[in-house]
């Protein structure tokens, strides 16, 4: 048997990890870190941003701040990374929440800055890109912005809908404009349907 120690993970044992990782401002940089897989956490953020561990909901904001400032996606899973270890969490839809936005500016010099519920803060335009998918079934919209590292916001309904009021056409699309780039959110032809 090798000296080594076998972990298992918890929520108190990440959290006091990422504490510890964490050097002044700013987000940890996870993207440099490549600890072992630990395995699976039962850790899940629900589609509204809500965070749960073993089934509860997570109640105390900071804690789910330092959560969030340590997620990762690799491929198509989410991981909670630390330099020590990395466990897969489940998450629903998107890990983020963009729960408003503030409109600077007109038509293609309009500035569109997102806040997450997490505290992030992105601004719409090549780095961060917006874009809406819809339910194939329904038709629904939901529509995204790139918030951080290949980790997306979902952006609530009363902010997309405050967006549509900014919309615009363009190239036979209906979208919205940020940083110089317009982002398509419905093809044009398909409003007059």
């Amino acid at each position: 048997m090798s000296g080594q120690n076998i972990v298992t993970p918890s929520a108190d044992g990440l959290a006091a990890s990422a504490r510890a990782a964490q050097k002044g401002k700013g987000l940890p940089p996870v993207h440099l870190w490549n600890p072992p897989f630990c395995g699976d956490l039962d850790m899940r953020i629900a589609r509204d941003g809500t965070w749960f561990y073993l089934g509860t909901p997570i109640g105390r904001f900071e804690l789910v701040k330092l959560f969030s400032s340590i997620l990762r996606k690799d491929d198509d899973k989410y991981f909670l990374v630390t330099p020590v270890e990395k466990v897969g969490i489940t998450v629903d839809d998107a890990p983020f929440v963009a729960t408003d936005f503030d409109a600077a500016g007109t038509g293609s010099d309009q500035i569109l800055t997102f806040h997450t519920h997490v505290g992030d803060m992105a601004v719409a335009g090549p780095d961060h890109p917006i874009r809406v998918e819809r339910d194939p079934e329904t038709g629904e919209p939901s529509p995204y912005i790139l918030v951080r590292s290949n980790l997306e916001a979902l952006i609530d309904r009363k902010s997309f809908y405050r967006l549509v009021d900014l919309g615009a056409h363009h190239d036979d699309w209906f979208g919205v404009w940020s940083s110089g780039q317009f982002f398509p959110i419905i093809p044009s032809a398909d409003l007059d349907g």
